[in-house]
């Protein structure tokens, strides 16, 4: 069964079943996402794909709201631009983007500023190297969940990691806070794929970024002596 409607002033006709995202991507609509990937669940964490619906008291996540018979969507209303680059503007001013590429494009888009809440509280966190496949720097993990849910039931079902703590505290973690080892971690490496951030790193690009040449990370990852 489909439905129709408007988006940006536009007759669309969908399947009933497709969220706003799918549509508006079929149809050419562009609607930024950061906690969105296609092999994950959508959970509607981080709020940047939220659009205007006449009716609707306040911004729907284009995520996971189906598109319905006789709606009106807006994708780039003044109160949608607003709430994206407030968005990216509280991002910026906590935590570290500098290798989030796609996330700074969406600063430049929507002229959104690192500079405009000063006062703001720095996410700040060790770098830990504890395991030989990557390395988890979480002062640049903006809590997106994708790491979380491919290691879970969207791919891996190991549950290695999963969120730890609270409010302001809270960040990805490991069950009592074990090492990656010490957990029910594969390094199967799909956490790496799927972060946004830089937040997980492939150790040798870690290594390589530190000077270490490709033949002395050859020698350690092996384990054998560099020849003299």
């Amino acid at each position: 069964m489909t439905v129709t409607f408007l988006m940006d002033g536009k007759e669309v006709i969908a399947d009933e079943n497709k969220t706003l995202l799918e549509i508006a991507r079929e149809n050419g609509i562009d609607i930024p996402t950061i906690c969105f990937h296609e092999v994950t669940t959508a959970n509607a964490l981080c709020r940047i794909c939220v659009v205007e619906v006449e009716g609707q008291r306040v911004l729907q996540p284009a995520c996971i709201v189906k598109g319905a018979s006789n709606m009106k969507v807006q994708t780039r209303s003044e109160k949608v631009v607003r709430a994206r680059r407030t968005i990216l503007e509280m991002l910026a001013s906590t935590m570290d983007l500098s290798e989030a590429s796609e996330i700074q494009m969406m600063m430049y888009e929507y002229g959104a500023s690192s500079s405009r809440f000063p006062d703001a509280e720095r996410r700040e966190s060790e770098i830990k190297d504890d395991n030989p496949m990557y390395v988890r720097d979480y002062s640049k993990c903006l809590l997106c969940w994708r790491c979380v849910q491919v290691c879970a039931e969207d791919a891996q079902y190991t549950f290695a990691i999963n969120f730890d703590g609270r409010g302001f505290e809270t960040q990805i973690g490991t069950f009592f806070d074990r090492t990656i080892p010490e957990t029910s971690c594969v390094l199967c490496g799909q956490c790496v794929a799927v972060c946004p951030t830089g937040a997980l790193k492939p150790k040798r690009e870690f290594l390589l970024e530190k000077g270490i040449s490709p033949q002395e990370i050859s020698v350690l990852n092996t384990g054998r002596k560099k020849r003299k």
